[in-house]
């Protein structure tokens, strides 16, 4: 009787397998993106490890993909990097919940927020319209090099949000003069970024890409916090604080 009941139990459960391809379906529906080498990628990390079957396909349990739904999650809505999703899960967070532990604003692990690249194609009119500044202001931002419109006369997502800002640290007196050192900054900060993500951009191998798309994002929320510290510091210093 006891060996039986052993049998049906691991019959269960090598049922409730699923291949890689299942898991891609049940995720897909709240990570539109997920691809199947962003999967593979989080193997290699060591943040999910599939059973494999005598042939070598991946098998994903339930386990499998409440931890992916977690790192997914983490990051996708607190833009966590994978160092803290991997503590949070060694501490089996994601046993007892679906979301990510949330940090709070100014823990050393993690920014207030990076915001995603959007694909946006607007003209000069409607991105003054959508970022609340004249055409005077985007003029002055385009004559500092902070905005520059792209091939077609139209501007991106990202020229979108320096407007935005642009305009909110106007209202304080801040001209796009005075900004110009952000943009020379920020070319630097690419240039050194490029350097080390390009050997995994030439590669053909998808977990590579992958790679490398994670590389930059986790560069970016580091460089967004080391721009934070120094400038809570510097202000700090100057201010007497």
């Amino acid at each position: 009787m006891p060996a039986s009941a052993g049998g049906g139990g691991g019959a269960a459960r090598a049922q409730a397998l699923m291949s890689i391809g299942e898991v891609l379906g049940l995720l897909r529906s709240d990570f539109p993106d997920i691809t199947i080498s962003k999967l593979r990628f989080l193997e290699t990390e060591g943040l999910v490890e599939p059973q494999r079957t005598s042939s070598g396909y991946r098998k994903y349990s339930r386990e499998d993909v409440a931890r992916l739904r977690f790192i997914l999650g983490a990051q996708r809505d607190q833009y966590l990097p994978l160092r803290v999703i991997r503590e949070q899960l060694s501490e089996g967070a994601h046993l007892t919940q679906v979301r990510p532990t949330l940090v709070a604003v100014g823990d050393d692990h993690r920014p207030e927020a990076v915001p995603e690249q959007v694909d946006e194609r607007l003209r000069r009119q409607e991105l003054c319209h959508r970022a609340g500044i004249t055409e005077a202001l985007l003029a002055d931002l385009e004559r500092h090099g902070l905005v520059t419109a792209r091939a077609g006369e139209w501007f991106d997502g990202d020229a979108l949000a320096v407007a935005e800002v642009a305009g909110q640290l106007a209202e304080y007196g801040v001209e796009p003069r005075h900004l110009r050192a952000y943009r020379v900054a920020a070319d630097r900060e690419a240039g050194l970024y490029a350097q080390l993500v390009a050997p995994l951009m030439r590669q053909q191998d998808p977990t590579a890409r992958a790679r490398a798309a994670e590389a930059m994002r986790e560069l970016t929320i580091l460089s967004q916090r080391l721009h934070v510290a120094l400038l809570r510091s510097g202000l700090n210093d100057a201010l007497g604080g």
